[in-house]
This record gives structure tokens, sequence and C-alpha cells, in this order.
């Protein structure tokens, strides 16, 4: 797969707080980032997201008493996974991880920032109405394919790559520039969604 000049790398949440040590973190987390800084040399065009959460946001078990983390609660805009804090602004958990190569990154999109919704996808809030302006950009850019890697692939890197392709972009999901939470059979699920949506999975850079 020949990589061209209206591609886009979207380096999804790739965190402290999602990688070993931090407050949710993933599996394997950072054995994501060498992979995914050797990948952003191959494009021209970088996105990266960054979950970015206010104190007791909605999302976090301690807003909900009696409520414990991963347990599930119905929000206004539906089911709600409760989560450990997590990537309270201007905290260490939220910065990127420090071996992350973030210098060519041209935009940074922060998500979950309103307290009452919490957003998994880059391109809309877990309402899928509310946008963070993603789509606009990309098209106004000229960008037209939309590779994805980083954490966790059966969460926002999942509702990032449904949403890409809902909104007529090329998407590619780089399973090696991922890991999963696999919370409940969330991975399986997570990528029967993609395969429904027309989203590609490609196993590794031998492959692009």
């Amino acid at each position: 797969m020949q990589i061209r000049n209206d591609d886009l790398l979207l380096i999804i949440d790739v965190q402290n707080d999602f990688c070993p040590g931090g407050a949710l973190a993933v599996a394997d987390g950072d054995a994501v980032v060498p992979i995914i800084n050797r990948l952003a040399e191959r494009f021209d065009h970088v996105v990266l997201t960054q979950d970015w959460h206010p104190s007791r946001h909605s999302s976090f078990a301690t807003a909900h008493p009696g409520f414990a983390p991963f347990e599930t609660i119905t929000m206004p805009y539906g089911q709600q996974t409760l989560w450990p804090d997590h990537c309270v602004q201007g905290t260490p958990g939220a910065a990127f991880h420090p071996q992350l190569a973030t210098e060519r990154a041209e935009l940074v999109i922060r998500k979950g920032f309103r307290p009452d919704i919490d957003s998994y996808s880059a391109f809309y809030e877990n309402d899928r109405h509310t946008p963070t302006g993603l789509a606009g950009y990309l098209r106004e850019r000229g960008l037209r394919r939309v590779f994805l890697a980083g954490l966790a692939t059966d969460f926002c890197v999942h509702y990032s790559a449904v949403d890409a392709r809902r909104l007529g972009f090329d998407t590619v999901v780089i399973e090696a520039g991922c890991r999963a939470i696999d919370l409940a059979g969330s991975l399986d699920a997570a990528r029967a969604a993609m395969a429904e949506a027309g989203v590609q999975r490609v196993n590794d850079l031998a492959t692009i």
C-alpha cells in the first residue's frame, strides 16, 4: 500500500495514563511508541488526539457514589462505562508519553473536556452528534485517507475509525501500532464493528 500525500496518520491518545503505570493502563501500551514514531516518519500529515478531562468528569466512577470503575451506567446520550480518574487536564497522566515523537504533528485534537459527556472518537463526542471539527479540517486540507494507531484499539481507535468511514474517508487501522483494553469482549466487538463499517485492518508496517 503506497502512502500518498493526501494520507493522514491519526495517532490516538498515546498518553501516560494509558501506558504501564498510568491510571488507566492498557497492557503493553507503551510498546506502540517506537512503532508509531517510525510510522510518523512515512507520512506527510500527522494529527494527535489527547484525552483531556476536567476533574470529576462524568465518565469517572468517583463522580458516581456507589459505582466502581468499569461498571456501566445510563447517561442522557446512552450507555457509559465508568473509568478510573484519568487524563485530568494539566496532570502528568494527561501528557503524551515522553518518548512519543510529537514535533511533526500539524494538529492536536483534545477531547473529553466537556464535563457531562465522554468522548472516544476523534471526530464526535459520545452523543454521536457534537463534532470535534476534525472532519472539516481534513476536508479543507484535501486529506482523503486516514490511518490510525494508538490506544486503545477497542475504544478510542475503534470509534475514531468507524466515524472516519461514516464521514466518507478511506480508513486503515494499523494493528501493530495499537493495543486494546479488551473489557468483556470489547476487542472482538470493536473488530466486528470496524469490519461492518468498511474499515481496513493491516497487521504491521510491512503490509503498508
